[in-house]
Protein backbone atom coordinates (compact mmCIF):
# COMPACT_ATOMS: atom_id res chain seq x y z
CA UNK A 1 0.00 0.00 0.00
CA UNK A 2 1.32 3.57 -0.91
CA UNK A 3 0.86 6.46 0.52
CA UNK A 4 0.42 10.07 -1.53
CA UNK A 5 1.31 13.30 -0.69
CA UNK A 6 1.23 16.69 -2.63
CA UNK A 7 3.19 19.70 -2.51
CA UNK A 8 4.24 22.60 -4.23
CA UNK A 9 0.66 24.24 -4.47
CA UNK A 10 0.35 27.92 -3.52
CA UNK A 11 -0.54 31.53 -4.41
CA UNK A 12 0.25 32.59 -7.91
CA UNK A 13 -0.65 35.79 -10.40
CA UNK A 14 -2.51 35.04 -12.99
CA UNK A 15 -0.05 33.89 -16.33
CA UNK A 16 2.35 32.68 -13.81
CA UNK A 17 3.55 28.96 -12.83
CA UNK A 18 3.55 26.33 -9.94
CA UNK A 19 4.87 23.16 -10.11
CA UNK A 20 3.67 20.33 -8.00
CA UNK A 21 4.65 17.10 -6.82
CA UNK A 22 3.07 14.41 -5.68
CA UNK A 23 5.65 11.77 -3.62
CA UNK A 24 5.04 8.08 -2.89
CA UNK A 25 5.91 6.89 -0.09
CA UNK A 26 5.77 2.53 0.93
CA UNK A 27 5.91 1.85 -2.63
CA UNK A 28 6.76 3.60 -5.87
CA UNK A 29 4.53 4.07 -8.97
CA UNK A 30 5.87 1.55 -10.96
CA UNK A 31 3.17 -0.02 -13.24
CA UNK A 32 0.55 2.49 -11.75
CA UNK A 33 -1.78 4.94 -13.39
CA UNK A 34 -1.62 8.79 -11.68
CA UNK A 35 -3.85 11.25 -12.11
CA UNK A 36 -4.11 14.33 -11.12
CA UNK A 37 -7.48 16.07 -9.85
CA UNK A 38 -8.84 19.56 -8.91
CA UNK A 39 -11.41 20.68 -6.78
CA UNK A 40 -12.57 24.48 -7.05
CA UNK A 41 -15.07 25.79 -4.12
CA UNK A 42 -18.70 24.99 -4.64
CA UNK A 43 -17.50 22.55 -8.05
CA UNK A 44 -17.35 18.35 -8.51
CA UNK A 45 -13.72 17.40 -8.58
CA UNK A 46 -12.82 17.04 -12.07
CA UNK A 47 -9.49 15.42 -13.94
CA UNK A 48 -6.76 17.74 -15.00
CA UNK A 49 -4.31 15.38 -15.84
CA UNK A 50 -3.08 11.47 -16.13
CA UNK A 51 0.00 9.38 -16.63
CA UNK A 52 -0.93 5.98 -17.48
CA UNK A 53 0.72 2.53 -17.82
CA UNK A 54 0.92 0.49 -21.00
CA UNK A 55 3.17 -2.39 -20.28
CA UNK A 56 7.50 -2.33 -19.58
CA UNK A 57 8.64 1.53 -19.23
CA UNK A 58 6.05 2.93 -21.60
CA UNK A 59 3.58 5.75 -19.88
CA UNK A 60 1.42 7.66 -21.60
CA UNK A 61 -0.26 11.10 -20.79
CA UNK A 62 -4.00 12.73 -20.87
CA UNK A 63 -4.92 16.25 -20.03
CA UNK A 64 -8.17 17.50 -19.84
CA UNK A 65 -8.85 19.78 -22.64
CA UNK A 66 -9.03 22.97 -21.09
CA UNK A 67 -5.35 22.55 -19.80
CA UNK A 68 -3.65 20.63 -22.79
CA UNK A 69 -0.59 22.96 -23.93
CA UNK A 70 -0.26 24.44 -19.99
CA UNK A 71 -0.14 21.77 -17.76
CA UNK A 72 2.59 18.76 -18.04
CA UNK A 73 2.29 15.64 -16.20
CA UNK A 74 6.01 13.69 -15.57
CA UNK A 75 7.50 11.35 -13.49
CA UNK A 76 11.02 10.90 -11.57
CA UNK A 77 12.96 7.56 -13.46
CA UNK A 78 12.52 6.20 -9.95
CA UNK A 79 8.99 6.36 -10.28
CA UNK A 80 8.93 7.91 -6.58
CA UNK A 81 7.50 11.00 -7.83
CA UNK A 82 4.78 12.55 -10.33
CA UNK A 83 5.13 16.09 -10.89
CA UNK A 84 2.58 18.42 -12.84
CA UNK A 85 3.75 21.54 -14.19
CA UNK A 86 1.69 24.21 -14.64
CA UNK A 87 2.10 27.22 -17.01
CA UNK A 88 -0.12 30.18 -17.99
CA UNK A 89 -2.19 29.74 -15.14
CA UNK A 90 -5.40 31.30 -14.90
CA UNK A 91 -8.04 32.03 -12.23
CA UNK A 92 -10.20 29.26 -12.96
CA UNK A 93 -7.51 26.84 -12.57
CA UNK A 94 -7.69 28.00 -8.78
CA UNK A 95 -8.83 25.10 -6.57
CA UNK A 96 -7.07 21.81 -4.41
CA UNK A 97 -5.50 19.68 -6.35
CA UNK A 98 -4.96 15.97 -5.41
CA UNK A 99 -2.77 13.18 -6.80
CA UNK A 100 -4.13 9.90 -7.12
CA UNK A 101 -3.06 6.28 -8.09
CA UNK A 102 -4.13 2.97 -8.95
CA UNK A 103 -3.07 -0.29 -10.68
CA UNK A 104 -5.90 -1.53 -12.94
CA UNK A 105 -6.92 -0.41 -16.17
CA UNK A 106 -6.24 3.02 -17.65
CA UNK A 107 -8.68 4.84 -17.51
CA UNK A 108 -9.33 3.64 -13.68
CA UNK A 109 -13.18 3.37 -12.35
CA UNK A 110 -12.07 4.23 -8.68
CA UNK A 111 -8.44 5.22 -7.62
CA UNK A 112 -7.38 3.18 -5.14
CA UNK A 113 -4.92 5.46 -3.40
CA UNK A 114 -5.40 9.59 -2.85
CA UNK A 115 -3.47 12.03 -1.29
CA UNK A 116 -4.23 14.91 1.18
CA UNK A 117 -4.38 17.79 -1.41
CA UNK A 118 -2.88 20.79 -1.85
CA UNK A 119 -4.49 24.38 -2.92
CA UNK A 120 -3.26 26.26 -5.89
CA UNK A 121 -4.87 29.72 -5.80
CA UNK A 122 -4.32 32.00 -9.25
CA UNK A 123 -5.30 36.10 -8.52
CA UNK A 124 -6.75 38.08 -11.12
Amino acid sequence: QIQLVESGGGLVQAGGSLNLSCAASGGTFNKYGVGWFRQAPGKEREFVAGSSWRGRTTYYTHYNESVEGRFTISRDNAQTTVFLQMTSLKPEDTGVYYCAADRGPWPPLKYDYWGQGTQVTVSS
